[in-house]
């Protein structure tokens, strides 16, 4: 490493946002960046430890160390070489993954551990400045075509994989744009979508080809993609919601968090002209219920609105602020996380089961029932806590709370199986029972982060490859041990 003690001399620096009273006025991305000193002096953070925790921490196996070396050193056009050998799409994880491999940096035992995140984030931006991200059209064709059913992170990148060994690539998409649950999940503020066109004009100009608006099963027959294509790959996703099954859950108001991220996305991007009432925060008491990412987002979009309070109920208890034994490094760590939307303004509840819901006359959501709970581990259930009852008003309802699985109507129109939990049964080289149709993603392995759907991807397409061609040089995840 350039700088062997340079932890012990650089304290840690984190992304600055605008100020909330700015940055609530519209849906514009509000980080501030950093100056390349600034990114030189932590990249000289990490510590060159014997073992580099970081890449085990990573679903992808990002070579962290050696583009933190690079930065440091002020070789950004070779960290962006080695940050893209392991990521197709830095610009999508410096935005929105958790960082486990910040979780599991060996400087975070002692110290805050190195801002890898925000290091990543600012190498894929200065190579999108500088033009250095440039289409790699491939030089030779194998005369295969290939299917890739969704248009999402593990979609995508798979692609990128597979059109790059010279096979002739189509992804279908349902919506009307491409980029799955980037585009229409996760609110401007965090991702604008210029990000994801720019990226997207890079995979058409390598010989990509995207056909929208089409569904697998409805406006494509499932025999048509069969006979054209020597292989598919599904990455559909998860996209079944999971409800409440609760008294009242019928009641106009209470909508499902997706639905309501999705109609804000499409208003921001012009595609609708004013907000349904139905999907409208302002001058309403919402009330958010689900804790994650999901329910954060929520959260931010509720307080642009211009709502006139925001409430998050999370049933699990509230997080120390520090690991417990029980939660040692290098494994995530379950500690109290406050987003950026969290500081916008929301009242965080905590051990709260909300139990029924209740209507006006006109079978509007006027209010909402709650008891406390508490986690008994010898049961491994929550116990609901005597005489806790409690009634809140509210106009509009969020459910974050995740999803269940696949849609199964297209899996079982291609004749491929589901697993015990729902999801698209695959083997360990993602193939399904019919050996020409693979999965990858959150159809495959459940509900996870971005950066699993992009490494899903990835692996899937070495494996399809070497289905197709008899071996294949596409990469591999570079394996540590997964934590």
């Amino acid at each position: 490493m350039g700088k062997v003690k340079g932890f012990k001399e650089y304290k840690r620096i984190d992304e600055k946002y605008i100020p909330v009273r700015k940055r609530l006025k519209n849906y514009k991305e509000f980080t501030i960046a950093p100056k390349e000193s600034e990114l030189n002096l932590q990249a000289a953070r990490c510590m060159d430890c014997g073992v580099p925790f970081c890449h085990s921490g990573c679903p992808l196996g990002n070579l962290i160390p050696d583009f933190n070396d690079l930065v440091y050193n002020n070789n950004w056009k070779e960290a962006l070489k080695v940050l893209h050998s392991t990521n197709n799409f830095p610009e999508f994880t410096g935005r929105l993954c958790p960082a486990p491999c910040e979780a599991s940096c060996v400087l975070g035992i002692i110290d805050p551990p190195v801002s890898i995140e925000l290091i990543e984030k600012q190498i894929v931006e200065r190579g999108f400045d500088e033009n250095w991200i440039i289409p790699k059209i491939p030089t030779k064709k194998t005369g295969k075509k290939i299917a890739i059913i969704g248009s999402g992170p593990a979609g995508l990148a798979a692609s990128q994989q597979l059109n790059s060994v010279g096979h002739s690539v189509t992804v279908f998409e349902r919506d009307n744009q491409i980029g799955g649950l980037l585009r229409y999940g996760i609110p401007d503020f965090k991702l604008e979508k210029k990000i994801i066109d720019r990226r997207i004009d890079i995979l058409i100009q390598e010989g990509i080809n995207f056909e929208c608006n089409v569904e697998i099963g409805e406006t494509m027959k499932i025999e048509d993609l069969e006979e054209k294509f020597d292989a598919i790959l599904i990455c559909s996703g998860s996209s079944i919601k999971r409800d409440l099954d609760i008294p009242g859950n019928k009641l106009s108001g209470i909508v499902q968090a997706m639905d309501f991220l999705t109609h804000n996305n499409k208003y921001v991007d012009g595609q609708i002209d004013k907000h349904s009432d139905k999907f409208n925060a302002k001058n309403k008491n919402v009330i958010v219920i689900g804790g994650g990412d999901t329910g954060s987002d929520c959260i931010g979009t509720s307080n642009r609105h211009g709502s006139k309070s925001v409430t998050n109920f999370e049933l699990a208890e509230k997080p120390s602020t520090e690991r417990l034994s029980k939660n040692p490094w290098p494994h995530w760590p379950f500690t109290l996380k406050s987003s950026s939307s969290h500081k916008e303004g929301v009242e965080r509840k905590w051990s709260i089961l909300t139990k029924e819901f209740i209507g006006d006359e006109n079978n509007n959501i006027k209010s909402l029932v709650t008891v406390n709970v508490e986690f008994n581990e010898e049961k491994n259930q929550f116990i609901e806590i005597p005489n806790s009852k409690k009634i809140w008003d509210c106009d509009l309802v969020i459910l974050a709370l995740g999803f269940t699985g696949p849609e199964k109507k297209l899996p079982k129109e291609l004749d491929v199986m589901l697993d015990k939990k729902g999801n698209i049964s695959a083997n360990s080289n993602y193939q399904t029972k019919k050996n020409n149709i693979f999965t990858a993603g959150d159809c495959r392995r459940g509900q996870s982060l971005i950066v699993w759907a992009i490494s899903e991807g990835r692996e899937a397409s070495y494996h399809l490859d070497n289905y197709l061609m008899g071996s294949s040089n596409l990469p591999r995840k570079n394996t540590f041990g997964d934590l």
